[in-house]
């Protein structure tokens, strides 16, 4: 076998290792190991937390402090934590545990929320697939519910404790041994007691109020259980007649009235929302026109008035006179197929008004722009938050005339009762087409809330 010949020199070099620098320095000297190894060292110092009791003795230290109570707001009790959760607890945990080194005493009381829907359709998941679903159902109504409820309450008590365990293995430290619950007999209790002690003092009332609403599961939805998706709508073009012709041409300050009544005109990607209509909303602000188009006389934003008539294929567009939204404001106009004045004493009588409702006229607000539509919008304040709030200022009945089934209720005209808001949107723009209030229509793309659940 062949070997590489070494020279005395470079076989000197090996022999040599030279000289020990760490020995020259005056490097400082720890007990702390170079390796982390927290795996197994975060178990064994969380151990050694829970034997000393250390927040039980941070409290007693800092007993008669300036306190500082941070207000833990509950996760769901129905899965595993997930980074969300790491990073929420972290980031509390760092808040208060910087308050506590600041000399202040610092309750930091976990909790879970064990009501509501997540829990209760993981639930009913696991019982189908579990195959107890069907003795269940056997049972009358009100034992099943409170076999359903049992369960849940089984579920919730064991994802407290598993996240419990999760957030400690975070090394977070709280009373961990002593959260609240908000399905425990005296958490209950005392927000009964609460809000009784608010009935007392006349600051609870009761009002209607538009929320995102699933038509599948019959419940009200938070912003956060929204799922937006793109999706093809009907999106209309409509000609609401003005009450009072005269009143129209003198906000645009026309003397020589041309013989054509005037309309207002809206733009909807929601047509079913229709019949709930009790306002349209202008800015104040904006250039409105009073227009021809196609010799037909309609108010909308002067600025979207080309825009408008190239989508309709309009052949003749005049202006003849333009006015601020500010003088549009109080207008009436008439309701394409709802007749204002029978609705405005239905409502009466049904939310016990002192006086009959004005509907069907013309309103200010801020919210309009001139992106897309005519300028004028369609407000129902039972079908949106800011047509809520436009409603709630000018006064306006809270109508929605959808049940919890998404079936118009018997308040609808007579040919929409019964029907799905689904349905509806087609029904709707006949109709409008049938009675000469269509201006033009077409298919619209846009993103629109859907149940994340359904």
């Amino acid at each position: 076998m062949s070997q590489t010949p070494q020279t005395s020199e470079s076989a000197g070099a090996q022999q040599s290792p030279g000289p020990d620098y760490k020995k020259t320095l005056n490097l400082p000297k720890t007990a702390f190991p170079m390796k982390a190894n927290l795996v197994q060292n975060e178990p064994a110092s969380l151990k050694r937390w829970e034997k000393a009791g250390v927040y039980a003795r941070l409290r007693e230290a800092r007993k008669g402090a300036p306190p500082f109570v941070f207000h833990d707001g509950p996760p769901y009790a129905n899965g595993d934590i997930h980074l969300g959760h790491m990073l929420n607890k972290c980031l509390k945990d760092f808040v208060v545990r910087t308050r506590g080194m600041m000399g202040m005493d610092c309750p930091y009381i976990p909790g879970w929320d064990c009501h509501g829907l997540p829990i209760e359709h993981k639930v009913m998941g696991e019982l189908v697939k579990g195959g107890k679903i069907e003795k269940i159902s056997a049972l009358p109504d009100d034992q099943r519910r409170m076999a359903i409820r049992r369960e849940c309450q089984k579920d919730a008590e064991k994802f407290v404790k598993v996240q419990a365990g999760q957030m400690q293995r975070l090394l977070t430290m709280a009373a961990y041994n002593d959260p609240y619950m908000t399905m425990a007999p005296a958490y209950e209790g005392a927000t009964l007691e609460l809000f009784a002690s608010m009935v007392e003092q006349g600051i609870v009332y009761r009002q209607r109020k538009a929320v995102h609403w699933s038509i599948a599961n019959q419940t009200a939805l938070a912003e956060a259980e929204l799922e937006y998706q793109d999706r093809e709508d009907i999106s209309v073009y409509v000609d609401f007649e003005a009450a009072d012709a005269d009143a129209v041409f003198e906000a645009f300050g026309l003397t020589d009235h041309p013989e054509t009544r005037p309309s207002f005109m809206i733009w909807t990607t929601t047509p079913w929302t229709l019949p709930a209509n009790l306002a349209i909303a202008v800015h104040p602000r904006f250039e409105y026109a009073l227009a021809r188009i196609d010799g037909a006389l309609t108010v909308l934003a002067k600025e979207l008035l080309e825009k408008v008539a190239r989508g309709a294929k309009a052949e003749d567009v005049e202006i003849l006179a333009t006015t601020t939204g500010e003088r549009l404001v109080g207008l009436g106009y008439r309701h394409p197929f709802v007749d204002g004045a029978s609705l405005g004493r239905a409502l009466q009588e049904q939310d016990k008004l002192p006086e009959t409702p004005r509907l069907h006229r013309v309103v200010a607000a801020d919210y309009v722009t001139l992106e897309d539509g005519t300028g004028l919008v369609h407000t129902a304040p039972g079908h949106g938050a800011e047509d809520y709030m436009t409603g709630v200022r000018e006064g306006l009945p809270i109508y929605c005339p959808v049940r919890e089934d998404g079936t118009y209720d018997d308040t609808a005209p007579d040919w929409l009762r019964g029907v799905s808001v689904w349905d509806a949107n087609k029904s709707v723009t006949e109709r409008l087409r049938g009675s000469g209030h269509l201006f033009h229509d077409h298919t619209f793309m846009h993103s629109y809330p859907h149940d994340w659940r359904s």
